[in-house]
């Protein structure tokens, strides 16, 4: 038996945490079938090796998120903490590893540094990179030093010329006005005793840099960069020294003449300054800084990891265009920028530029809208010069390389991916291959997306955190990664933005960069983010803090809808709803026009927010609260039903979206509403030759509701069609990642002629999810994972399939295949859970421990394929 080395809150690297009493959480390692915890020990201590906590013997199961047994941590406190169990037996395990942690500035007042700008006056224009430093000296060695650093804008630090950390983009991208994230790096081994110099890039980022289509503006949330960084360096005799930003610092500009997010970066070599941030550097011509005030946001701790580099890609061809242009294809689409060795004259400009797709054998542009995505490079003209962009980002698969000197060598050019660096816990694999190319452009896409906010697309002029699409795609994102830390940073942004808004209704992006007129209407499916976010994570990650800490927000929102649903006379009622966004009967130019109708989609999620409401307040104690909004779900599904339902449960629109927000948000108050719901689902479904016709809202649901009423070998078949629209086609037109629209490519090879356009988005994979629950059969029937449900429904003709995931208690298996005429189901329950087993054709479930199992039934394969429905008169298919 062996115990995990604790985790602290969500922390990956718990050095800078933001918590004064993080919770902690521990995984036991046992070939004990059915193993189950009875018993822990907690030991906490100092620095110096002090024990200052030993809870001895506590008599709990629980090994998840367990509240901090001792006193609460001040700033720059440095702990250690191990813990041991006890099984049935009298003996308890050895000790786990030793996680030590530190806390980083918890108050404002830890803050004596300032921040500095290099930046006198506004700009229109873009700015090229800054470059910040001070030079100081050690009398003494340094035991110990941290930095503690960030920016409005995006940084890099370097101190005696050797960069500080390996996070990309930092401080990241936050609601600056009310919260902006610092980091913490030890940087002990990067000082020496005499002369010093600490130095900083700064880029423009997510903070002066264009934001936004339609051209997008700059200076969003101000006209001038800052930099925010305290060195502090403790000696061994236990004093300490303190270099922070203040008016002493300098400033100049360097190479890189602009790095913007949109339109890429420009660097001239020959105007690097080598030793920069080294001791001794000259900095006759460089200025004096400007010192401000502490901003007024709070700032804060990283609750979940940074964007770093996690892959390298080498082309997989090259080719020459029908114009005679290079175009390298690195075999996937990806999120990043190119890294090139390259050498030639001084002077010599390399431009690359990006983009997804080709189309007519060219370089796809016309996605990008007013992104230039471009990257110039002038050589210093020196050997072999290796150039990778500092401050920009790029969604891409092909790089069109201009202006190489000499004979261009493919392996002079990698792509080089970036993603917040969330760690890998969910899998899938089939018998399809099809589906398993499917479920890997899932992953790719959460990936290109997830760069330290959820975004919608990663390549054209956007990039923004769209509450809708991270609402319907979470269920996936939370089985696929371990994004609990990161979207709870976001969700606290949601509610800053929210709450300080007069209707309570939060944005349609976040941080919010829209014009108010933009997104000043609440939207459904958008809006409930605010309540289905939090109710997902904690499902997940049994995290019930974050509904605590999200419960204004959630209730907030409720709030707003009851009012709006007053206003409506017992239900919302507005001109426009973005409801069933990107259905693809919507034309190109109107990805609105959806056939289900926007006041239809609202109120059923008006429902469903109230009914979560509802739950988290009964979990948070708040019973009156639970109370007010059973009841205002129970109207709004009451006067759903009067509104868009028939007694015979045929709905207002007799689409594929409205019967399964109905079927799955429990809208259908009769048994014959709800069958006859669910035969008109199958009914239409068939009627579209198992084509998809559902956007946001229905995608995620469609599969569940046909299972729902008893046909799920018509999802296996909606599933596994291949023409246009489907979630196949796009795999059988090679793509790598997730199209934002079912048809972002036309069978004919060409681009979908609507202005919105991406190949790299989410949302539509939100299938995913009952990829792993239901054709698997893995899912959580507890919150966290405390208790499993393996429920796997075969069909559609596949022969296996399997899913994993990484619970907070170890690796939970469930997979199935066939042999003969027998069913074979392979079950993996960690230690410290239990599982609820479902077998096709048993009556009753039945429970089983930990451990590895296996089951065999009789089996009879499903009639396969379904047939569509036919009309006499109907063309051919």
């Amino acid at each position: 038996m062996r115990v995990t080395a604790p985790i602290l809150e969500h922390h990956r690297e718990p050095l800078g945490i933001g918590e004064s009493r993080p919770r902690l959480s521990w995984r036991t390692e046992t070939d004990s079938p059915g193993w189950l915890q009875r018993a822990y020990r907690i030991e906490i201590t100092g620095a110096d090796g002090t024990v200052l906590t030993d809870t001895g013997r506590v008599a709990s199961a629980d090994s998840v998120l367990v509240a901090w047994p001792g006193a609460a941590l001040g700033s720059r406190t440095r702990v250690g903490v191990r813990v041991r169990v006890w099984g049935e037996g009298a003996e308890p395990s050895p000790w786990s590893p030793v996680t030590r942690a530190e806390t980083g500035l918890l108050t404002r007042t830890d803050w004596t540094a300032r921040p500095v700008t290099p930046d006198r006056a506004a700009s229109d224009a873009p700015l090229p990179v800054a470059l910040l430093r001070r030079a100081f000296t050690l009398d003494r060695p340094a035991a110990s030093a941290r930095l503690h650093i960030t920016a409005h804008g995006v940084y890099e630090a370097e101190i005696n010329g050797t960069r500080v950390g390996d996070h990309v983009l930092a401080p990241g991208w936050t609601s600056y006005h009310h919260r902006l994230r610092y980091q913490t790096f030890d940087v002990t081994d990067l000082l020496r005793e005499g002369d010093n110099a600490i130095g900083a890039l700064l880029g423009e980022g997510w903070y002066t840099g264009r934001l936004g289509f339609h051209g997008g503006r700059r200076n969003l949330y101000g006209d001038r960069r800052t930099l925010l960084a305290q060195l502090e360096i403790t000696h061994p005799d236990g004093t300490v020294t303190t270099v922070g930003t203040d008016e002493s610092w300098r400033a100049t500009t360097g190479p890189i003449l602009r790095s913007e997010l949109y339109d890429g970066e420009a660097y001239d070599a020959r105007l690097a300054r080598p030793g920069w941030s080294e001791p001794g550097h000259d900095t006759a011509d460089w200025s004096p800084v400007l010192e401000l005030p502490l901003p007024d946001a709070e700032l804060v701790a990283p609750t979940g990891p940074p964007v770093r580099r996690t892959q390298a890609l080498t082309p997989v061809d090259v080719i020459t265009t029908p114009s005679g242009r290079t175009v390298l294809d690195f075999g996937q689409n990806l999120v990043g920028r190119l890294r090139i060795r390259v050498s030639g004259p001084a002077g010599h400009t390399v431009t690359l530029r990006h983009a997804e797709v080709l189309e007519h054998g060219e370089l796809g542009v016309r996605p990008l809208r007013r992104a230039a995505a471009t990257d110039t490079y002038t050589l210093l003209g020196r050997g072999v010069e290796t150039y990778e962009p500092r401050f920009t980002f790029h969604g891409f698969r092909y790089a069109e390389v201009d202006g190489w000197p000499g004979e261009l060598d493919p392996a002079a050019v990698e792509a080089v991916v970036l993603h917040t660096d969330m760690a890998r816990t969910g899998w899938f694999e089939s018998s399809h291959a099809l589906v398993n190319r499917l479920h890997e452009n899932v992953v790719r896409s959460m990936r290109g997306n997830f760069l330290d906010i959820p975004t919608d697309c990663p390549q054209r002029d956007e990039r923004l955190g769209w509450t809708g699409d991270i609402q319907v795609f979470a269920p996936t994102a939370s089985f696929l990664h371990d994004c609990s830390g990161m979207l709870a940073g976001w969700l606290r942004d949601l509610a800053a933005e929210q709450l300080q808004r007069a209707d309570g209704a939060p944005p349609l992006v976040v941080p919010d960069v829209l014009p108010y007129d933009f997104g000043g209407t609440p939207h459904a499916v958008w809006a409930d983010v605010a309540v289905l976010l939090p109710w997902t994570l904690y499902r997940r990650f049994g995290d019930l803090e974050v509904l605590r800490t999200q419960y204004p927000s959630m209730r907030a929102w409720v709030e707003c809808a009851a009012r709006l649903v007053e206003e409506g006379g017992g239900l919302w009622r507005q001109d426009f709803q973005l409801g069933d966004w990107l259905d693809p009967a919507a034309p190109p130019e109107d990805p609105g026009a959806a056939r289900t109708d926007g006041d239809l989609v609202a109120n059923a999620y008006v429902a469903r927010s109230a009914d979560v409401l509802a739950e988290t307040a009964r979990l948070l104690g708040e019973k009156d609260d639970a109370v007010r909004y059973e009841e205002f779900a129970r109207s709004v599904r009451a006067a759903f039903a009067d509104e868009f339902v028939t007694p015979g449960g045929r709905l207002s629109s007799d689409a594929q979206t409205a019967y399964a927000l109905a079927l799955c948000f429990a809208l259908l108050p009769t048994e014959r509403q709800r069958v006859g719901a669910a035969r008109r689902l199958a009914y239409v479904v068939r009627k579209a030759g198992f084509r998809i016709a559902t956007g946001f809202a229905g995608t995620p649901l469609i599969c569940d509701a046909l299972c729902m009423g008893g046909e799920p070998q018509l999802a296996y078949r909606m599933l596994l069609e291949e023409g246009c629209p489907s979630w196949l086609y796009p795999v059988t037109m090679g793509a790598t990642t997730v199209w934002e629209r079912w048809d972002s490519m036309l069978p004919d090879g060409s681009v979908n002629p609507g202005e919105m356009t991406s190949f790299n988005h989410y949302a539509l994979g939100a299938v995913a999810d009952w990829l792993h629950r239901t054709v698997a059969g893995l899912e959580a029937a507890e919150p966290g994972w405390r208790r499993l449900r393996v429920a796997p429904v075969p069909g559609g003709g596949l022969t296996f399939a399997k899913a994993a995931h990484e619970t907070p208690y170890g690796r939970a298996e469930s997979g199935w295949r066939t042999d003969g005429d027998t069913l074979v189901v392979e079950v993996l329950v960690p230690p410290n859970t239990r599982a609820e087993v479902q077998l096709p054709g048993d009556g009753d479930p039945f429970e089983v421990g930990s451990g590895r199992h296996t089951f065999r039934r009789a089996y009879t394969a499903p009639a396969w394929p379904p047939v569509a429905i036919r009309h006499p008169f109907s063309g051919p298919e």
